[in-house]
């Protein structure tokens, strides 16, 4: 669909899988299939022998520009071995004897153990001196590049070596407890519309949820084929479909390649659909965003097919991953400042359908940190109980601590966006926060499961969810404030009589 000529795939049919023959599962045609996705396509029927009717494919296939381009190559899994062609050389050693005999069938010692020939160190050593000489190339051109285009030249080099440009965290907006509540979908909008006209490598798009996720700007080009009459190839906007996994596969490989700095989006729960690849973008250390919607069971009618539970407990366990479920417009920007300053990891950001205020007692600055005290509520000189939020709960439980004021208690309320951020703060401060010695629940519309870890009683959704509008659904889990402050009057009196532990955070 997009005409992307630079792409050459080589694909190796050796007719084997772990179980055996391929056909035992597998007997499409594979160039038809990429036929009929518009891709060029080749064959070489002699993959074992034929290197230069594979050379002749390739470089057919690079003259090809207005499509992609696929290479079936035909080989014997295991050439030479005595298993050759079989499973059983698929993932398992060849042995000392199948190993002689292939080392005999191409001109080796088979008695010698790991060498390298001389004349393979001379072909390579050649190899890197061409290497050498094109890198020189390329350095006196872009030096005169840099001499006839400044600005061009800077721009370029502050892409390539990952910087952002200066100035770039200004443009995210701030917001007092007196501005207009709103979703943190349509918060992110303003956050990602503002990065976007800063950061011109910023470049993304969604999994066929546009208007759901609200990721594109108001002048955002389509990345397009201008056959298409739809985009340009200036565009940064992707059309994913819905393609979940390829999407995070994309996001990965524009990552590692670099220069542009990825995001992809669909609604929170199907980021289980693309787990193999996003937990590839954690593992290769690659800077992709991940804004993800429709947050928890606040997304309301569509119902548990859609509303996430366990999905935010995986990615938590996930390493290398910075998982933001912001409670308002700062935490919002926080997130992407964070997001975007780890170069080294991805970052989900999780946001909600339904609008919530903005919060007295939140900041960027504090959000970065990843969880902080949000207010306290209640005139005594102890605390009676600290309540733990994230997103839209966040506003929950400060209207839930208010309700316990008016009965008597204190009650510090934390902000705890990130957990991941949180968690690698010093000892001090992330005791300052949690407050030892006082009783501490946590709310949050999904999955309780890590939590313990932060709190003595966590309060959230251990069962699938249900199709509702979301106030009734918040009523039916137990997830309004005036739920919250009984059960946190149940808590507070059970710790009169016992003492309360103090949480081990990793020390």
């Amino acid at each position: 669909h997009l005409e992307l000529g630079n792409l050459v795939v080589l694909y190796d049919s050796n007719g084997i899988q772990i179980d055996g023959s391929t056909n035992l599962g597998f007997t499409e045609d594979v160039l038809k299939r990429y036929e009929s996705y518009g891709w060029h396509t080749l064959e070489v029927a002699d993959g074992d022998n034929d290197l230069v009717g594979l050379t002749r494919a390739i470089e057919t296939a690079k003259a090809v520009k207005n499509k992609p381009s696929i290479i079936k190559i035909t080989t014997t899994i295991g050439y030479g071995a005595a298993k050759a062609g079989s499973a059983g050389v698929h993932g398992a050693p060849l042995g000392a004897d199948s190993l002689a005999a292939v080392k005999k069938l191409f001109g080796f010692n088979a008695d010698q153990k790991f060498v390298v020939p001389e004349d393979v160190y001379k072909y390579y050593g050649e190899r890197a001196a061409q290497g050498a000489q094109t890198e020189k190339v390329w350095n006196e051109l872009l030096a005169k590049y840099a001499q006839a285009h400044p600005k061009l030249h800077a721009e370029l080099s502050r892409r390539l070596e990952g910087r952002l440009p200066e100035g770039w965290e200004d443009v995210l907006p701030r917001y007092s407890p007196s501005d207009k509540a709103l979703a943190t979908r349509k918060l992110s909008e303003t956050a990602l519309s503002a990065l976007a006209a800063k950061i011109p490598e910023l470049m993304g798009g969604s999994a066929d949820l546009t208007g759901s996720n609200l990721t594109r700007w108001k002048d955002a080009v389509d990345f397009q084929p201008e056959s298409t009459e739809l985009g340009n190839y200036a565009g940064r906007y992707l059309r994913f479909g819905v393609r979940e996994h390829g999407m995070a596969a994309i996001g990965n490989g524009m990552a590692a390649y670099g220069g542009v700095i990825p995001f992809t989006s669909t609604f929170l729960n199907f980021i289980s659909y693309a787990a193999g690849a996003s937990r590839l973008s954690a593992l290769s250390k690659l800077r992709v965003l991940y804004i993800m919607t429709h947050d928890s069971i606040g997304l309301g009618e569509d119902g548990p097919t859609h509303q996430p539970i366990e999905t935010m407990a995986m990615l938590r366990a996930t390493p290398n991953y910075l998982n933001f479920r912001p409670a308002d417009g700062n935490e919002v920007s926080a997130a992407y400042i964070s997001a975007l300053q780890h170069s080294d990891r991805p970052s989900v950001l999780s946001l909600t359908r339904q609008n919530l205020p903005q919060l007295e007692g939140s900041s960027i600055e504090q959000a970065l940190k990843g969880g902080y005290s949000l207010h306290t509520y209640g005139s005594g000189s102890k605390l009676d109980l600290l309540i733990a939020g994230t997103g839209s709960e966040t506003s929950i439980a400060v209207d839930a601590a208010k309700l316990l004021a008016e009965q008597g208690l204190t009650v510090k309320v934390v902000s705890m966006p990130c957990l991941e951020l949180f968690s690698a703060q010093s000892d001090e401060y992330r005791h300052s926060v949690l407050t030892p010695g006082v009783p501490s629940i946590s709310v949050e519309a999904l999955s309780t499961f890590g939590w313990h870890k932060y709190v003595h009683c966590p309060i959230g959704i251990d069962t699938f969810g249900a199709s509702g509008p979301y106030l009734e659904l918040y009523e039916l889990f137990g997830l309004t404030p005036e739920a919250i402050a009984k059960k946190a009057l149940k808590i507070v009196d059970y710790y009169k009589s016992t003492p309360v532990p103090t949480l081990a955070l990793e020390f």
